[in-house]
């Protein structure tokens, strides 16, 4: 069995990260890259036991790529840290790529409940993975749930450290003729008292759809 570390980029999620460090695995170490919160996260974390790093360069893919830098395991894990998904469906991705059955296991968030997933931010999504999928990439969305195997990861060479990283993640994976499995994840509203920096506003979404047309181009 491969050592597997689950990176959750963290900005003000000190109400989430107890539930969402709960739930993580048995076996898999938590490492949350603190990307400036101001309300106590890096704290929080720690005492429930995940190793915290700390990346000053505001950004989705500045914060994962630090965490893929600090992690020394076979398989990585992304996981956003603010509660909206179950983080036991993990095991199940970890097992996609430990046993060779793929290269790359991508979560496709399916709302668990009314207002889950903004109209905004699920048309968007729906655009940019239907020109994946033109592009012979299985997928319907362009989530942060992602598990590989790390030095393959860094052998990708993604470069964005915004919001386009997860779409140049699926597109380099492409190119490198890496085998993608999606697997079904429920998707929930975030933890009280937080909200989306992406999803949570059309203005949030508009910059990653931005960050993302980018990394088309």
């Amino acid at each position: 069995m491969s050592s597997v570390d689950v990176i959750l980029p963290c900005l003000d999620e000190a109400a989430a990260l107890p539930g969402v460090l709960a739930a993580i695995p048995a076996g898999h170490r938590a490492i949350v890259v603190d990307n400036g919160s101001g309300d106590g996260s890096p704290a929080v974390a720690a005492e429930h036991g995940a190793l915290v790093v700390h990346e000053a360069r505001r950004g989705y893919g500045a914060a994962v790529h630090t965490g893929l830098e600090a992690s020394d395991a076979d398989v990585v894990c992304f996981l956003d840290a603010d509660g909206s998904m179950d983080a036991g469906v993990l095991a199940r991705m970890v097992d996609v790529v430990d046993s060779g059955e793929a290269d790359l296991a991508v979560g496709r968030r399916v709302p668990a409940e009314r207002g889950a997933w903004p109209w905004h931010a699920r048309a968007g999504n729906a655009v940019l993975a239907g020109l994946l999928r033109r592009r012979g990439l299985p997928v319907h969305d362009i989530g942060p749930v992602r598990c590989a195997r790390r030095q393959a990861l860094l052998d990708l060479d993604v470069r964005d450290r915004a919001f386009g990283y997860p779409l140049e993640l699926l597109l380099r994976a492409e190119r490198a003729g890496w085998r993608v499995h999606e697997l079904d994840i429920d998707y929930r509203p975030r933890t009280a008292g937080t909200k989306s920096k992406v999803s949570g506003s059309v203005r949030g979404t508009t910059r990653a759809v931005r960050d993302m047309a980018r990394v088309l181009r």
